[in-house]
């Protein structure tokens, strides 16, 4: 009777063992497939901080999965396509890493990497006491004023070219603090037009810089010539003489008349 108990007890537990393995081994099998249904994609992310202008090295860069339905528009796959390139944004730790904030390095200095197309890079030498040349940081905007004197003594200013782009102050392009240091010249970057407008300036007298709002997305309106009003000039009456000449047979007279 004790044995038949004891057989009976053991070959519950065996059949609830089973069972309880039975189950385990679909919930892992459910979490595995559920795990797998999501498709990932590895990208390339920042390593760590990468400010504006910096040329990207592999030290920068490490791989990253996500998911697919919220990768980025034009992100990297390998790493080897970013390294060597430009950065043209400061780019925060952990970001994922788009092409739109490159640009193709392929020689000389990092600063070229960074002209738009069709732009150009002008330095102009500021005073590092007036003006704003000691709060001047690569990315920032500003106006560009230009002051001279007339033919009258007087001295005239206005703002020649406006909302340009810093690409560089004194000879560096990147700045790895955020506080303003003094620097004595300022790289812009400009349409040809506008740079034949500054040098022209700055032959003619002095030119000065003016800081811009960076949440200031309305364009300024250029400066428009002064109409030129013609001024009649009212001139005095001049004298002429009418000579007249009278025959009376052989008689000549001769009269003068002023008119």
């Amino acid at each position: 009777m004790f044995k038949k108990r004891g057989l009976l007890l053991i070959t519950l537990s065996l059949m609830m063992g089973g069972g309880a393995a039975f189950m385990a081994n679909r919930w892992v099998a459910a979490q595995v497939v559920g795990n797998e249904a999501v498709d990932g994609t590895l990208v390339v992310a920042a390593a760590m901080a990468i400010p504006y202008g910096t040329k990207v090295e592999a030290r920068h860069l490490k791989y990253v999965e996500i998911p697919n339905e919220v990768a980025p528009t034009g992100f990297f796959t390998a790493m080897e396509t970013v390294e060597g390139t430009v950065s043209t944004t400061s780019i925060a730790r952990g970001e994922i890493l788009i092409a739109e904030r490159f640009a193709a390095h392929d020689s000389g200095s990092t600063l070229a990497a960074l002209v738009s197309e069709n732009m150009r890079a002008l330095t102009v030498r500021v005073n590092d006491v007036i003006g704003v040349a000691g709060f001047l940081l690569p990315g920032n905007r500003v106006d560009v004023l230009s002051s001279r004197k007339g033919n009258n003594r007087r001295a005239v200013t206005e703002t020649i070219v406006h909302n340009i782009k810093v690409l560089a102050v004194d000879q560096s392009a990147t700045t790895e603090q955020n506080e303003p240091v003094i620097v004595r010249a300022v790289t812009l970057e400009m349409t040809p037009e506008q740079a034949e407008i500054v040098v022209k300036a700055r032959t003619e007298g002095e030119i000065q810089l003016t800081l811009r709002n960076p949440l200031e997305r309305q364009p300024v309106a250029e400066p428009k010539p002064k109409p030129v009003v013609a001024r009649s000039v009212r001139r005095a009456p001049r004298n002429t003489t009418t000579t007249i000449t009278v025959i009376r047979g052989t008689k000549v007279d001769t009269t003068k008349t002023k008119t």
